[in-house]
């Protein structure tokens, strides 16, 4: 018997197309995987077993099934989106245990397409940090089990990279779509401003968060960010054009003084330097020009954005490094709903984007922390390890502009590594491209060998 958990999403859309297997015969075996293997990962807070099977049985009986872009693929969503019947707990103990009404928008998208909720994914509380783990779980790595999957929507790239699921439904608001995909080797999108609907927690962390897919190959990445941007006449960010030799700057050098990248991190940008070199675009090094308040304004949105999205809930009941983040961030709340600090990164950036089309940078300095309980650690050293490892993403939430995730090469583990891409605003397409081509002059496992 053919085993469909662990196949791409376009393989299982496609067969479900073509009458070759029911919704409910894939959904069962993903369900069967996570059975066996979730108890390793960590990835989800919620499965919704009777209920997935339920609604992939009214996937197959739709009219109109062959037209369906996710005719019968599971999908996991972030536990900070809305899925309906399902309480949404945002990692914490504070939130209500009270079912949602209705879907989030994108959850909703994902389901007018055919996509099968098999569960909510574990995030760190309030989806602040750039590990997963606190009262609902621990998520780990499924390449290297004994680190940290990242975060915050560390339990959606678990959960793809350990073949649960082919495509999961995450957000970025620093990085939190880039820094799991990076340490699970998967493909991810964090679309510019506007392209995909937001709505994640109080004012989306000041227009910073973004909803996107988290992949194993690009051509799922595609198809995921397609859905989620709903129909457009042109093809919105996904539409196929040859975008011709594009300028590449290629810049390893950390966005943060003080942070060094490792030598696998530099080692990949490297050669995905050199791949699209081979591709034909002009690439040469190129380091933005960062200026030295970049640390002081992303920690001013980052923990402002926290005191917002903890407004009414018990303090007494959230862990002890939200609270001290959200109390930081009371006294910034003000200064980054003006958006002055992302209006003046923007404009000492643009100037660099005129002279070059993208970006590439390490998507991480080092590999993640250890999977270890993090939540009940101080603030101070929360921050210093998220920092240490993950400085290369925020800039792109505080500018807007679209950046995507994926791997090149692999830590001394055996683990994957992985390159930031970074465009102006309006080109995900571009992104992907160039995404596709370094896929394939260099393809990469998809899943962990967990079995």
């Amino acid at each position: 018997m053919t085993s469909w958990a662990g196949r791409t999403a376009a393989d299982i859309a496609a067969a479900v197309r073509e009458g070759r297997v029911t919704p409910r015969e894939v959904v069962a075996a993903h369900l069967a995987r996570i059975e066996r293997l979730d108890g390793r990962v960590g990835a989800f807070r919620v499965v919704r077993a009777a209920a997935a099977l339920d609604e992939a049985d009214e996937v197959g009986a739709r009219n109109g099934l062959a037209e369906l872009p996710l005719a019968g693929v599971p999908v996991a969503v972030k536990d900070n989106l809305a899925v309906r019947g399902e309480s949404k707990r945002v990692g914490s103990a504070a939130t209500p245990d009270t079912p949602a009404g209705a879907d989030h928008v994108t959850v909703a998208r994902l389901r007018a397409a055919g996509a099968v909720v098999v569960g909510l994914t574990n995030v760190p509380e309030l989806c602040v940090f750039g590990t997963t783990e606190g009262v609902h779980g621990t998520s780990r790595n499924p390449w290297d089990p004994a680190r940290s999957a990242g975060g915050s929507s560390g339990g959606s790239a678990a959960a793809v990279a350990a073949g649960l699921v082919p495509l999961a439904l995450g957000n970025d608001g620093m990085g939190s779509l880039r820094i799991p995909a990076a340490n699970c080797g998967l493909v991810t999108v964090k679309p510019g401003h506007g392209v995909v609907p937001a709505g994640i927690g109080e004012g989306d962390w000041f227009g910073m968060s973004e909803n996107g897919p988290l992949a194993t190959t690009v051509e799922d990445a595609r198809l995921m960010l397609a859905v989620l941007a709903g129909d457009r006449a042109d093809g919105g960010p996904v539409r196929r054009a040859d975008s011709g030799s594009l300028r590449i700057a290629v810049s390893p050098r950390s966005p943060l003084a003080g942070v060094p990248v490792s030598r696998p991190y530099a080692n990949a940008v490297r050669e995905a330097a050199e791949l699209l070199m081979k591709a034909g675009h002009q690439v040469r090094r190129a380091d933005p020009p960062y200026p030295a308040s970049l640390g002081l304004t992303a920690l001013v949105h980052w923990t402002a954005g926290t005191a917002v999205d903890a407004r009414g809930l018990d303090r007494r009941r959230l862990a002890r490094r939200t609270r001290v983040h959200a109390a930081v961030g009371r006294a910034f709340v003000r200064t980054a709903t003006t958006g002055r600090g992302r209006e003046a990164l923007r404009a000492r950036l643009e100037p660099f984007f005129d002279a070059h089309d993208v970006l590439l940078t390490p998507a991480l300095a080092r590999r993640s922390p250890a999977a270890a309980p993090w939540h009940e650690r101080g603030w101070l050293r929360n921050i210093v390890a998220d920092t240490a490892y993950s400085p290369f993403t925020p800039p792109w939430n505080l500018t807007g502009w679209p950046a995507m995730a994926l791997p090149v090469g692999t830590l001394p583990s055996g683990a994957p590594c992985a390159v930031q891409l970074v465009g102006r605003p309006g080109s995900e397409a571009a992104l992907l491209e160039l995404a596709e081509r370094i896929e394939a002059l260099r393809p990469w496992r998809r899943t962990a060998p967990l079995d």
